[in-house]
């Protein structure tokens, strides 16, 4: 698949899940419509949709592509996982957390809405993302499809236990008590922020996939490792654009790091060893992927973009 067709077929799939995300948005109506009209501004901000993305492929890759639709359990877990990842975005931005004004080329939540709205905004993509699971966990039960209730009763577990304290929320922790340190933070302890706060999500997408299509426990642990790889290629690639990046490209502000006077792994390893970081850890993905049967050709040149992504 040469680079035109794959930004093609990119394009197709990114406005796939835009449409299977917005069937499941709130209605902007009610007590509580402005909450709902946050929630939903944040999630419409656009992005690149990787983490549904993800879920839909590792789906394919262990399902096969005899199915005319994606099932409702897949769709449900794309659309969870974006919540997920939204809300921990809505939260990261606010003045509190990196006090960020643009995001994908529009203002932040928190800008428009305000700070408590943010606050709440968040907290209600991260509660729809369950309710959304749970209520497709219910209509399999219904339709006395045991085992797809079971597959994704397990990816649901997999969410929250790669978004929870021990996942994400650990790793945003640990992100915001290493600002201000300087030089004391080390190298391992930078590896465990972005294990936690990015990777976990890109190995919860991977495996909610693989699970649903069902993978076995050799296979689950196999997309596991490499979602580790392409998280971490992922994030060192967020702080080497935060260096190399604009903000024309990126829609929000560059060197925020370095103003926020946070280390990355561009400031303890480098900008050139971290490039090469970023190639060979998503060539071991890769190599990872290579011995799963199944088809993920696509899969494949998507883990390989993170490269040379400019946004």
């Amino acid at each position: 698949m040469d680079a035109e067709i794959f930004n093609k077929v990119l394009k197709d799939k990114v406005d796939e899940i835009e449409n299977i995300i917005s069937g499941y948005l709130p209605a902007e109506e009610g007590p509580a419509s402005h909450l709902y009209e946050a929630m939903n501004y944040s999630v419409t901000a656009g992005g690149k949709r990787l983490r549904p993305m993800m879920v839909m492929e590792a789906y394919k890759m262990f399902a096969g592509e005899g199915f005319p639709i994606i099932p409702e359990a897949v769709t449900a877990a794309m659309t969870a996982i974006e919540c997920i990842h939204t809300y921990s975005l809505v939260h990261d931005d606010l003045p509190a957390m990196d006090n960020d004004e643009y995001r994908r080329g529009r203002l932040t939540t928190w800008k428009v809405y305000g700070d408590a709205m943010g606050v709440l905004a968040g907290d209600g993509l991260l509660n729809y993302a369950f309710e959304i699971l749970t209520k497709a966990i219910r209509n399999e039960f219904d339709k006395k499809d045991y085992q797809t209730a079971e597959r994704l009763t397990k990816a649901s577990e997999v969410l929250a236990s790669k978004a929870g304290s021990f996942g994400m929320i650990g790793g945003q922790t640990a992100d915001l008590e290493a600002e201000g340190k300087g030089s004391e933070v080390k190298l391992e302890e930078l590896i465990y922020i972005h294990e936690h706060k990015t990777a976990c999500l890109i190995q919860a997408a991977l495996m909610m996939g693989a699970v649903l299509g069902g993978a076995n426990e050799a296979q689950l642990s196999a997309i596991e490792r490499c979602g580790y790889n392409v998280g971490i290629a992922f994030q060192i690639q967020d702080d080497i654009l935060d260096v190399i990046g604009s903000t024309e490209e990126l829609g929000k502000k560059v060197g925020s790091d370095a103003a926020n006077d946070k280390v990355t792994y561009v400031t303890l390893k480098g900008l050139e060893q971290s490039q090469k970081d970023v190639e060979d850890l998503s060539r071991e993905a890769e190599s990872i992927l290579s011995e799963i049967e199944g088809d993920h050709e696509f899969l494949d040149i998507l883990v390989m973009s993170l490269v040379t992504r400019r946004k």
